[in-house]
């Protein structure tokens, strides 16, 4: 939406500020329309963190992340004339389909194929009831044909992250042969509505958020200030997993190294069928975007969520003297494994049961946190997202810390410490006997008594481009060898 003319010393490939985000979650799982609406009540309050056009009717890009609601939809269903069973029997995908009726019929077909084909029952298609009207001359004329397609869930796969698994089979196999849809979110635990809205539009252009059957135990929101990429209806979060406040600043050598390891991947969850979801991200997508199909493809192979985000988003355990021993090889073990997608970012994530938030190591992008005396933790980027929260019903106030963790777990009703949290990772294998007997220290290596090749300046830096090399990796590990 910004002009991204290039004019004296602006660039902007160096544009920044910080985009809105927010998170309600009722730590027993209760759901509820309060939860929805209170939600949505904090994105709109966030709109000066929000990026909008040059007229001020089109925005970066507003969406919320919820539970799937069964009292909804299934009653949805119900009056559709399909019995999908209980909740979490059936995922629902929500789509962004061409506005060409040939186009559009043509990507739905082939979902239900692969939908098929990965030996599942397509139970049929839903247009989302949506007020076009109030959009934005640029959304309208971008506006993509909004659906939502339901699949049930085979009686041999469990509910939960094995049929999530399942699915998300289907969305890459479907994403790999179909390139003018976009799956927004594809789950039997989740669902995204995002758009191309200023921070008010969401509630009103989507008519399922005001329905007071819509019910959540968790409400995750976001309000876009686009810094990387332009605005558009895909780029819009939440994602799949995560919304994300901030920018990665060494993506590219991230995705690259990402794309290097899949040579050489083997899953003992997905077995055979790893090759049906590789490649892992999507380099057409944002910086938030590659972060989340990196993390998304970790806990589908079996990762658990919560050990997936410490990996891609570590502390600063390096140099970190007062770290016990036990994390330090935990991180230590990791990094021969995943470099850090580093950068200024504070970033929410869920699976729908556990939803937690990470700063970080830097805390250039901080949060903020209450607790209530009914157990709902609000967390959002600065506080008073929610002006109308007395003080008598606020039993804990704080904010997230460089590196940690928090997280809530839904189906335990407990609140999970950052320490007690990393302690029960770093313990669950022996990662310092594991470092000791296997990892090799450059000390350790023969040097070869020949001559090294020399490069000219200009070709050396090509050389580091083209094999992925940081700016951190060049003046941590080659400028002191």
């Amino acid at each position: 939406m910004k002009n991204t003319e290039e004019q004296g010393l602006y660039r902007s490939s160096l544009e920044h500020d910080a985009c809105g985000i927010g998170l309600i979650v009722n730590m027993h799982g209760r759901a509820s329309h309060g939860i929805v609406d209170r939600t949505l009540k904090i994105v709109e309050n966030l709109e000066h963190r929000a990026g909008k056009d040059a007229d001020g009717q089109t925005g970066d890009g507003v969406g919320i992340l919820l539970q799937i609601s069964h009292r909804f939809f299934g009653k949805v269903l119900a009056e559709a004339g399909v019995d999908a069973g209980e909740a979490r029997d059936y995922g629902i995908g929500m789509f962004f389909f061409p506005q060409n009726a040939l186009k559009r019929a043509q990507a739905q077909k082939m979902f239900e194929i692969v939908v098929r084909q990965e030996g599942m029952e397509f139970l049929g298609w839903r247009e989302v009831p949506v007020r076009p009207e109030i959009l934005g001359k640029k959304a309208m004329d971008t506006m993509p044909s909004i659906w939502q397609g339901f699949v049930r869930r085979p009686e041999d796969v469990e509910r939960g992250i094995a049929f999530d698994r399942r699915l998300y089979i289907v969305k890459r196999v479907f994403e790999q042969s179909n390139d003018n849809s976009y799956i927004v979110s594809l789950s039997s635990r989740t669902i995204v509505y995002k758009g191309m809205f200023l921070v008010g539009q969401l509630r009103s252009f989507y008519l399922d958020l005001e329905d007071p059957d819509y019910e959540s135990a968790i409400g995750i929101t976001h309000s876009r200030f686009s810094t990387n990429t332009n605005p558009s209806w895909e780029r819009s979060h939440p994602y799949r997993l995560l919304v994300h406040n901030g920018e990665i600043n060494t993506i590219h050598g991230n995705v690259d190294k990402m794309a290097l390891r899949e040579e050489k991947m083997e899953s003992p969850v997905m077995a055979e069928e790893l090759h049906k979801v590789l490649p892992a991200i999507d380099p057409s997508g944002s910086d938030s975007a590659m972060l989340d199909n990196a993390i998304e493809f970790m806990i589908m192979n079996g990762m658990d969520l919560p050990l997936a985000v410490m990996v891609t988003i570590p502390e600063a355990w390096a140099n970190d003297k007062s770290m016990s021993l036990l994390k330090r090889n935990f991180y230590r073990y990791y990094a021969t494994m995943m470099e850090p997608w580093d950068g200024p970012a504070s970033i929410v994530f869920t699976d729908g049961d556990l939803v937690g938030a990470v700063l970080d190591r830097n805390g250039f992008r901080p949060s903020r946190y209450y607790i209530t005396d009914e157990d709902e933790l609000i967390l959002s980027s600065e506080v008073g997202a929610l002006e109308e929260l007395p003080e008598s019903v606020i039993r804990v106030k704080d904010r997230l810390r460089p590196g940690k963790m928090l997280l809530v777990d839904t189906k335990k009703a407990r609140l999970v410490d950052d320490e007690e949290l990393k302690q029960y990772y770093a313990g669950r294998a022996p990662f310092g006997e594991w470092l000791d007997n296997n990892l090799i220290l450059l000390k350790q290596l023969k040097v070869p008594n020949a001559r090294m090749e020399h490069y000219e300046p200009e070709t050396l830096i090509r050389l580091q481009k083209a094999f992925g090399y940081s700016f951190e990796d060049y003046r941590t590990s080659i400028l002191l060898m």
